[in-house]
């Protein structure tokens, strides 16, 4: 669907969602499209719930702002009920076997979402859960997030196939889904790190596999440079992400070169778009001018993770 046009329904009741490699092109699109659709509907006042009397568990074992808020709110406004589990509510892999808290949790509730560390925590709970379990964030990859990062560019620029996006810095979760999402979606990724920081192997080479199928290119480079030059979006993330604080100062010195600053974004499309997942230190990973410049959609982009979450709670659960 284009922007505006009839809405296609694919149906994706009951699927996890875990990672965005096990979604085909079309299903992606569908989501962003539906999450458009769903802000347009929020935006003007529409009474729009098809989750009423469902229930999600949110499971945190990683704090956090942007995933707690959008679920919590997202499920509140489509009608239903979500609850919040921390780290002390529930001991993984402590005591209980995540299998059996997956199935007990089943009986309860109609969702589950997870944000931990390990992603094999992931796995195993939608192993034995009969419920959708949907991927908050693991320290393999971060889809949630993603399919808002693309929902924004193809509101930004009407199209998403053939725009080339360029992210500097950590080969965490955040480049590994940036990775597969924009080769499923036909965007030009370029991901440039310091040595010893790149993105996993694995990773790459399944985007690049993907990529032959939908003309997407993936360049992974040591450069800034290389990577931003005509880039339509540039994106970053903190250098030290959840679980990695200790090496801050480390990480300071080997990513010294990868700050995005006014200088760096010379390179890239005069009306290229700044992204950041957030939270983001100005002065480290991004310049002030730049995050806080005219380029930047970084509000427009944390406000789609509202409308992709519902949008994924609606596909999954509806």
């Amino acid at each position: 669907m284009g922007q505006g046009g009839a809405l296609q329904q694919i149906n994706l009741k009951g699927r996890d969602f875990l990672e965005l490699d096990d979604y085909s092109t079309e299903e992606i699109q569908y989501l962003i499209d539906l999450a458009i659709e769903i802000k347009r509907k929020h935006k003007n006042g529409e009474a729009y719930q098809p989750l009423k009397g469902k229930t999600i568990g949110l499971i945190f074992e990683k704090s956090s702002t942007r995933t707690r808020v959008s679920f919590e709110v997202g499920m509140f406004q489509l009608g239903g009920h979500a609850l919040f589990l921390s780290k002390n509510d529930i001991q993984l892999g402590r005591g209980e076997p995540i299998s059996d808290m997956a199935q007990v949790m089943s009986r309860y509730l109609d969702g589950i979402m997870i944000r931990t560390f390990g992603h094999d925590n992931v796995v195993e709970l939608a192993r034995y859960a009969s419920v959708p379990v949907i991927n908050g964030l693991s320290d393999l990859a971060h889809p949630c997030q993603v399919l808002a990062d693309y929902q924004t560019l193809y509101e930004q620029k009407g199209k998403l196939k053939g725009l080339k996006l360029a992210y500097i810095g950590d080969g965490n979760n955040m480049a590994h889904s940036l990775l597969i999402g924009g080769a499923k979606l036909g965007v030009h990724v370029s991901i440039a790190s310091p040595a010893g920081y790149e993105p996993d192997p694995s990773v790459v080479a399944a985007s690049r596999e993907i990529a032959k199928q939908t003309g997407s290119e993936i360049v992974i480079t040591q450069s800034p440079q290389e990577a931003v030059k005509d880039a339509d979006a540039i994106y970053t993330d903190v250098w030290a992400s959840m679980g990695f604080e200790e090496e801050q100062k480390e990480r300071e010195l080997a990513f010294a070169d990868f700050q995005v600053n006014e200088e760096l974004v010379k390179l890239a499309k005069p009306d290229y778009l700044f992204l950041h997942c957030l939270p983001a230190h100005r002065g480290e990973e991004v310049s002030a001018g730049v995050i806080d410049g005219p380029n930047s959609v970084i509000f427009d982009e944390a406000e789609n993770r509202l409308h992709a979450q519902k949008a994924l709670m609606v596909a999954l659960m509806g």
